[in-house]
């Protein structure tokens, strides 16, 4: 009998040990096999899409993937292919789709998916230079890129996020601990800190994202911590009334933290008058975060640049390119004016990034992060610009808000539907409206059962697969909304949407009536 530690001698080969389908200079060849018929069978069903979704529902689908036991391997590449064909590329939601129109996500470009694939098979890790090398200063050199567009100065710096969310997180927490450093210098002492946090505000405006809202609960904020501020006709955050908030904590005692401006807002499309909002931030000396997720596509833009004027006198910004410059998720950024402001994200530990390295000048970007291993996404931006240029980037989502505009006009001259305010950017918020019969103003009722009528014409359109759109509430009444970012996306698919809804709506609408008509007989 061996004793511990001696080697075995004949010891069985266990037939599933795995070692053959390790990526390595031995399974090169199989690599380029696999690689290509999972690119055929995503290749094939894009080909062969008529919809963008087949409308399957939860209750179809989760018995299916429930029933699958992921302790029996299927032992070949074919056969797990076919399955996850049937699990999850048949009734994939397809972005490429023209009519598919409703949330903030966009077709993707082939440069950025040939970085994918790059990317995930080398699978660097951007948390320190003896893990990407070369990705690290890939990443860096974007960063200068995005912060130059913006119009930061030698100072600014950034890192690459997993999305909008994360970023204002990070814009928030480096907010946070400006406020907490400036109390202690005017007043040190033990409890600065615990006395400061309950009396930290964030003011954004009502139309901003749910992110800010999440990000101040994470950060140990009040519950009330986040100010609401009003916005005009256009859904824009009033200057008047930020200048009213800030007036009012003062006066209360709290201390502004940060005031989050947004560029471009989910519902509305909406970019808030970032030099207004400038000046009042300068004048009260409180940091400036703008929430650009959705409007940096505008930093590319040979026509449109200028909506984002006064953008280069905020403290940090967001930019999703996952949503505006046609990048697979994720691929998003936070960029600060003052590079400092990162250290709030700094930890030093000897097995990974030790302090010494700081001092020898090795570029790690765990420094500047929230996240430890991290993707290489810059690399899907860095094959977009290097084959396309920013140019034809900023092209392309010109076109889109170019179909945005084309269909506001058309709702807006569609007695069927009402439409709120014209977007700066490519959505398009409405609501089909019953007619009344009598060419009177539509009362409580109408508005009651157009709420229900605009619910159920979403929810048949998506179980038909032949189109789909979003959702909100606006003023507590139920709408809908076109989220465009697909060029490829006509004015014909937008009027087929159209009147799909208005034909689902209005059968609903004719059903409650009757309804309520045999109730009453």
């Amino acid at each position: 009998m061996s004793q511990p530690g001696e080697p075995v001698e004949n010891a069985p080969i266990h037939p599933a040990s795995g070692r053959e389908h390790l990526f390595n200079d031995g399974t090169v060849e199989e690599y380029r096999r696999v690689l290509a018929a999972g690119v055929d069978r995503v290749a094939t069903r894009i080909a062969g899409t008529d919809r963008p979704f087949t409308g399957i529902t939860p209750a179809q689908l989760a018995p299916q993937i429930a029933a699958v036991d992921l302790d029996a391997p299927l032992g070949e590449t074919t056969a797990a292919l076919d399955e996850l064909d049937e699990l999850y590329l048949r009734d994939a939601v397809y972005f490429h789709h023209p009519r598919y129109l409703a949330h903030l996500n966009c077709p993707v470009v082939l440069p950025a998916l040939l970085g994918e694939a790059i990317l995930s098979a080398v699978n660097s890790s951007l948390d320190t230079w003896d893990q990407s090398a070369g990705g690290t200063l890939i990443e860096r050199r974007l960063i200068d890129w995005t912060a130059g567009r913006i119009g930061f100065g030698p100072t600014a710096d950034g890192v690459f996020t997993s999305g909008g969310t994360q970023s204002n997180l990070q814009a928030l927490l480096i907010a946070r601990e400006e406020a907490c450093a400036r109390a202690a210098a005017d007043r040190p002492g033990p409890a600065t800190r615990a006395d400061l946090l309950p009396r930290l505000r964030i003011l954004a405006s009502a139309a901003g994202h749910f992110s800010v809202q999440k990000a101040a609960t994470l950060l140990g904020l009040a519950p009330d911590a986040v100010v609401t501020v009003g916005t005009d006709a256009t859904r824009r955050m009033d200057p008047v009334s930020l200048r009213r908030e800030l007036d009012r904590c003062h006066q209360q005692g709290l201390v502004v933290m940060a005031v989050v401006a947004t560029a471009g807002t989910t519902d509305f499309g909406s970019i808030d008058p970032l030099p207004a909002i400038a000046d009042a931030c300068a004048a009260d000396g409180v940091r400036l975060h703008v929430d650009a997720a959705y409007g940096c596509g505008l930093l590319v833009s040979r026509t449109r640049r200028d909506l984002l004027d006064g953008i280069e006198r905020a403290d940090s910004v967001t930019v999703d390119y996952h949503k505006s410059f046609f990048q697979p998720v994720s691929s998003s950024a936070l960029l600060v004016r003052d590079r400092a402001a990162l250290r709030h994200a700094t930890y030093h530990a000897d097995y990974l990034n030790p302090a010494w390295t700081v001092q020898e000048c090795i570029p790690n970007q765990v420094d500047k992060s929230l996240q430890t291993t991290r993707r290489f996404d810059a690399l899907k931006l860095w094959l977009t610009l290097r084959v396309m240029g920013a140019d034809a980037l900023g092209d392309l989502f010109d076109e889109v808000l170019d179909r945005a505009a084309e269909a506001w006009r058309m709702l807006d001259a569609d007695p069927r539907f009402e439409v709120v305010t014209r977007s700066q950017l490519s959505t398009v918020v409405f609501r089909w409206l019953p007619d009344t019969g009598e060419g009177g103003p539509v009362d409580d009722a109408d508005h009651d059962l157009a709420d229900a009528a605009n619910r159920y014409a979403r929810e048949a359109l998506a179980a038909s697969g032949a189109g789909m759109v979003a959702g909100t509430v606006v003023d507590g009444r139920q709408y809908l909304k076109f989220t465009v970012l697909n060029p490829e996306t006509t004015g014909a698919d937008v009027a087929y949407v159209l009147d799909l809804l208005a034909g689902h709506a209005r059968r609903y609408a004719r059903q409650q009536r009757a309804a309520t008509l045999t109730c009453h007989v």
